[in-house]
């Protein structure tokens, strides 16, 4: 099947880099948020991003011009002919009962053989699909962040993915200039069943006072050679994210080495998320 349009649910920054690449790609690519004063931000951020890319030749000035053209924002599902939509990939925040209920409203007015995926984190591809009218043509598809730069997704096959839907989205993230790697349906995958822990322990660490977060974070980098340390990544990812992810691990898999650091959800309850909050283990410049 020929995928030539998107819609994109979500439109912060997960939801700007996947329509962005999108449109970049040449889909005609609607992105819908409930939200309609997100919009006109995400389409400023997308717009700024296309320029710096065009600005460093990454970009020809007529992809770019071609990008934001395919870019359609919409804060009503009504505005969108969703029969004519091929694919929609869900990038909202990390709630179960928020993403399928998202798919209950679109997925009556889709195609039977469009395809639905979604680029959570860590939920199970399973139990989302098993909520929607197209188990077969439900899968996952994480995106990293930044997503115009970062070229990994990992492609997440559910119990009952169909391999057309395997090797439609493989293709379709090919075709996004992304390396699609395919893993099968386990709490946080691989990249965050991995990478989540070591996050964790580092903040146990810190809360122990073994050292302080930017020593913690320079003998990771200095001796496991990492580009940044575990704390200046979890300010990057989110610490409100981190929690949710932990906590997901924590719940799906029953093992107590997933048990989130108390410390991620003071931070939390105090608001520092990190990077868009300004604080979280380290201070920013807004």
């Amino acid at each position: 099947m020929p995928i030539n349009t998107a819609l994109v649910i979500g439109s912060g920054t997960m939801g700007q880099g996947i329509a962005q690449v999108a449109a970049t790609a040449g889909l005609t690519t609607h992105v819908f948020d409930a939200n309609a004063a997100q919009l006109p931000k995400a389409q400023a951020a997308v717009e700024k991003s296309l320029a710096k890319l065009a600005e460093k030749g990454k970009l020809t000035e007529s992809v770019a011009a071609a990008a934001k053209s395919n870019l359609k924002m919409q804060s009503s599902l009504d505005a969108i002919d969703l029969a004519r939509c091929d694919v929609v990939i869900e990038a909202i925040y990390e709630n179960f009962e928020a993403k399928t209920g998202l798919y209950k409203q679109v997925q009556s007015r889709l195609r039977p053989d469009a395809i639905l995926a979604s680029n959570t984190s860590s939920i199970s591809i399973t139990k989302l699909a098993a909520a929607t009218d197209r188990p077969d043509r439900f899968i996952g598809m994480h995106f990293f962040n930044p997503v115009p730069l970062m070229t990994l997704v990992e492609v997440i096959r559910g119990h009952q993915t169909s391999n057309d839907t395997v090797e439609a989205i493989d293709a379709l993230a090919r075709r996004f200039g992304k390396n699609p790697l395919r893993c099968n349906d386990m709490p946080g995958f691989v990249s965050n069943r991995v990478l989540m822990p070591m996050i964790n322990e580092a903040a146990f660490a810190l809360m122990e006072s073994v050292a302080d977060a930017t020593t913690i974070d320079e003998i990771m980098k200095q001796g496991c050679n990492f580009p940044m340390g575990p704390l200046t990544l979890a300010d990057f990812i989110g610490v409100d994210v981190c929690l949710n992810i932990l906590e997901v691990l924590h719940r799906d898999l029953g093992d107590p080495k997933f048990r989130p650091c108390p410390l991620l959800r003071k931070l939390v309850d105090a608001g520092h998320m990190g990077r868009k909050s300004g604080r979280g283990f380290h201070v920013y410049e807004k």
